[in-house]
């Protein structure tokens, strides 16, 4: 075992010894002898299977027989959660095949980033985790289920329904995706128009065009952002059928994975003997193992926030400095964009999770002493399913990768860096995801331009007032301030601008999401401005230093910074488009290093 790894480990159990016995404790004390719904009284359990089928209700009145509760993130709009409408019939089927029954527990909200990046519904998307977690918690309630299927795939959505979970963590939970949509418009091709549209040079027509070409079929979209990392989470931390992730929808083997995340759900309910609760599964080695796959990934930046509330849902502590140390140590094995110009679609054919993770435990870099969902031990995880005589057949993976500009063993890295760093001066402590940015443009010293909206910034950029090297700052964005909206409206812009040979870099207290890209950003800034954060007191010409190798986050040559008062928050963002009904989150919510949550310390 690597000994960073094992030392973070080991540290990460001491830092939440008691924070995770208290949990264990709750949990153990939730479960029961037999099904929980056989405490409820005759009214109460009449009501929870009222719309069953005869069947079912005769099953659902005895106590040795299992019962599925389905949460689900499905709605129509959305190509990601487009295909599970089907779901509930497959696990339905699949349940009576098993003598068990499955319902559907209740539904979670699941809105997409890629539609309101860059508008005022933006500044809900962070708060619906915390939404889903609640919706998620409502659903199980019920107490009527023995185990737990989670519908989910996009950003916020399996991070929340995680959380939620967590809460009935005395129960065994299997997430169960869709997969990603069939590959559309190249990545690169899609990158050249945004950038050409941002810059003038071609017309909203042509942008639309490329656009639904790249997102144009049901599945998650298949650029490695967080959604797809969220798919990998599951993998590398044993919560979800391997090989499963990047299977696309409406294929057989997408369906009989779905068929055997039934029966394997219903092997570890305590009605069994192989008992295995979500709670002993995800421990502190399982965390680091997520952490571990997102590095060698190269996965999204939202997961500096989402795995600390997921930790923290399970009585664990991590923080940024555990992320930066494992970096140091953690090689990137993959390019996928915007990290490289393959998708996911090209990721799995190269060889996908199943090899990661197989290369990975070779060489001591992921924790093996792990629950899983089938059983003991991540080498469960190093296996590819198939199709054979219309059965699933589980394959060992192959010994290769069968694209090395893809996908990579630990002995010829694309970098022996995992590619996030922590930085840390007196403008507080931020996140950098390195691993799509240039090494020529991992530091950066350049005066301050202080933008309060990303329309402040498209407006300069448009007027010519940006053709200079700089390090834009947007303060306010934060959880407390609006919720922290991604800003990737401007990534084109900041793009076109580094194009032309200016050096350039965002600091923020808001997010950059999955689709982080080649411009230096320090993200996440916390203290956040709303908290009286130092961000909120740079002006336009203060010196910025930003330098990812050294870990440096400085503003030098202003004798009166520590003496400048912070702004008032602005609070023109906090009504409209629901904004209003956030007040009290916004309120609650804690600093992004302690997971932007309503749920963990502030």
């Amino acid at each position: 075992m690597n000994s960073v790894i094992k030392s973070v480990t080991d540290r990460i159990r001491k830092r939440s010894a008691k924070s995770r016995a208290d949990y264990l404790a709750r949990m153990h004390a939730a479960a029961s002898e037999g099904p929980a719904r056989g405490g409820l009284a005759c009214s109460n359990l009449a009501h929870g299977f009222a719309a069953c089928g005869a069947a079912d209700k005769q099953a659902l009145k005895q106590t040795v027989v299992p019962n599925i509760g389905i949460v689900t993130a499905y709605n129509d709009m959305l190509s990601a959660h487009q295909p599970f409408e089907s779901y509930p019939a497959i696990i339905r089927k699949a349940a009576a095949e098993h003598g068990a029954v499955a319902q559907v527990a209740g539904g979670v909200p699941a809105m997409c980033d890629g539609v309101t990046q860059g508008t005022d519904g933006m500044d809900l998307s962070l708060f619906s985790r915390d939404v889903i977690a609640l919706s998620t918690a409502i659903a199980l309630s019920h107490n009527m289920f023995d185990a737990v299927l989670c519908l989910g795939i996009c950003d916020k959505i399996v991070p929340g329904l995680l959380i939620g979970t967590l809460s009935f963590g005395h129960l065994p939970v299997v997430f169960v995706p869709a997969g990603p949509m069939v590959s559309g418009l190249g990545n690169k091709e899609k990158a050249r128009i945004r950038e050409a549209y941002a810059a003038g040079k071609t017309g909203r027509d042509e942008l639309l065009e490329a656009e639904s070409a790249a997102y144009h079929a049901p599945g998650t979209c298949t650029f490695y952002g967080t959604a797809n990392s969220n798919q990998m989470l599951m993998e590398f931390m044993g919560l979800q059928l391997p090989g499963g992730s990047f299977v696309n929808p409406g294929t057989r083997l997408r369906d009989l994975l779905t068929q055997a995340a039934v029966g394997t759900v219903l092997e570890a309910t305590n009605l069994g003997d192989d008992y295995a609760p979500l709670a002993d599964l995800l421990d502190e080695k399982a965390i680091v193992n997520g952490i571990v796959g997102l590095l060698a990934t190269g996965g999204s930046t939202n997961h500096t926030i989402h795995l600390v509330a997921i930790a923290a849902a399970a009585g664990i502590r991590i923080d940024w400095q555990d992320f930066s140390e494992l970096s140091a140590v953690v090689p990137q094995l993959s390019r996928v964009y915007p990290n490289g110009t393959a998708d996911v679609n090209h990721f799995h054919a190269a060889g996908g999770l199943g090899f990661l993770i197989g290369d990975m435990l070779d060489n001591g870099l992921l924790h093996e002493d792990v629950n899983t969902i089938l059983g003991p031990g991540l080498r469960n995880f190093c296996r590819e399913p198939k199709v054979a005589d219309g059965k699933l057949d589980w394959q060992d993976v192959q010994p290769k990768s069968l694209d090395p500009d893809i996908l990579r063993p630990c002995s010829d890295p694309f970098s022996s860096h995992g590619g996030l760093e922590l930085v840390t001066g007196n403008l507080g402590r931020a996140m950098v995801k390195i691993s799509a940015v240039d090494p020529a443009h991992h530091s950066i010293t350049a005066p301050a331009r202080v933008f309060h909206s990303q329309q402040d910034f498209v407006d300069a950029f448009n007027n010519d007032e940006l053709e200079q090297d700089f390090v834009a700052v947007l303060s306010r964005q934060g959880p407390r301030a609006s919720g922290m909206p991604e800003l990737h409206k401007l990534t084109p812009y900041l793009g076109v601008l580094q194009n032309r040979g200016f050096k350039v870099a965002l600091i923020t207290d808001g997010r950059m999401s999955g689709a982080s890209g080649k411009v230096l950003s320090a993200i996440h800034l916390t203290p956040e401005a709303a908290a009286g954060g130092p961000i909120a007191k740079i002006r336009d010409g203060d010196l910025i230093c930003i330098d990812a190798k050294k870990g440096i986050l400085e503003l030098s040559g202003s004798d009166d910074f520590a003496a400048r008062k912070v702004p008032e928050v602005d609070t023109a963002r906090q009504s409209g488009m629901g904004r209003e009904l956030f007040a009290a989150f916004r309120e609650r919510a804690s600093g992004a290093e302690h997971g932007a949550t309503l749920f963990g310390e502030r």
